[in-house]
């Protein structure tokens, strides 16, 4: 394919976010040999860390530092991307809250097509790209084709690519930070807020029995817990747990709750929605119950179990208490 390729990074305290090898993988898919470059905005000591990180990936990384790049700003890189970007360039970002609020207004001003929760890639005949997305909450999967001639703008939800294992790209950086121009927003950069943590962190467990809306009700969390006691794990769930008042917020995997990365995650009842599996990073072993086959976890789950919650996870207890 003609039209060059990039990658926006994602990143905190000096470190890559798991999207950055992710988007390599998505960027293949569209052509085989793609080499995206990867585009890095910040401000800190940590940026060159990041930069030395997407190398390992990326052949080619461009860095932007600038102080008032310090938080990722939507108002500000939007018009930053769209000075830098050459005409028909096609921009990978990660399905993130930040995707979505920095994407849409950036394929305007780009003139170009905008493919946003991108789960997966059908392949490109000329200038149409294949994509399919989901609808109805995971539902239904839709087959769309876009003309990209003039440029894209893609985001890729989290875990329905591959990471790209390969850490020897010897990529070079690029310093463009000269490049950044003048930058003013409506809205600014406060402070952030760390929720508290409760009675157990989960961004510090290995083992992880997360439970969702298809756990029926509260008086079934027992369920769970005597699972997550004969694992040595800890209970942790989705949202509609915590609207409802089952747990604590501090027990929420999502882009809404708390990042975690497991060696091993117990998806029980729960559909799958992005929302939920932005919080869920660093390639872990997924094993999902759930009694729809059609739900969206069995997409990127490593064992899928089609059966109600409630009937299965006695039995697996029973047999993990046994096995010890």
């Amino acid at each position: 394919m003609a039209a060059q390729m990039f990658a926006y990074i994602l990143h905190k305290d000096g470190k890559a976010d798991d999207s950055a090898s992710e988007l390599v993988s998505a960027a293949r898919k569209i052509a085989p040999d793609a080499a995206p470059v990867a585009v890095v905005i910040g401000a800190g000591a940590g940026l060159d860390a990041v930069c030395a990180e997407a190398a390992g990936i990326y052949p080619q990384v461009w860095k932007f530092a600038h102080d008032a790049l310090a938080y990722p700003n939507a108002e500000l890189i939007r018009p930053l991307l769209q000075r830098v970007l050459p005409k028909g360039a096609v921009l990978l970002l990660p399905h993130t809250t930040f995707g979505m609020d920095v994407g849409p207004g950036l394929a305007v001003k780009l003139d170009a097509a905008y493919l946003p929760d991108v789960v997966g890639i059908d392949g490109l005949e000329g200038a149409t790209l294949k994509v399919v997305r989901q609808e109805f909450s995971g539902q239904a999967s839709t087959h769309l084709q876009a003309d990209i001639s003039g440029g894209a703008v893609i985001s890729v939800r989290s875990g329905c690519f591959p990471p790209e294992e390969t850490r020897s790209a010897g990529g070079q950086v690029a310093d463009k930070s000269a490049e950044v121009g003048d930058l003013a927003a409506r809205r600014r950069f406060v402070e952030v807020l760390q929720a508290e943590v409760g009675d157990v962190d989960i961004t510090k467990e290995e083992v992880l029995v997360s439970i969702g809306r298809g756990f029926g009700d509260k008086e079934n969390l027992p369920v769970a817990e005597e699972l997550a006691q004969a694992m040595g794990a800890v209970v942790s769930c989705s949202r509609p747990i915590v609207d409802a008042k089952w747990l604590e917020k501090g027990r929420q995997v999502g882009t809404s709750g708390k990042t975690v990365k497991p060696k091993v995650y117990l998806a029980l009842g729960i559909s799958g929605s992005f929302q939920h599996m932005g919080g869920l990073k660093g390639n872990p072993f997924i094993v999902a119950v759930n009694k729809n086959p059609k739900a969206p976890i069995f997409q990127v789950a490593n064992v899928g179990v089609v059966a109600d919650v409630l009937e299965f996870v006695p039995e697996l207890t029973k047999r993990v208490q046994e096995a010890k």
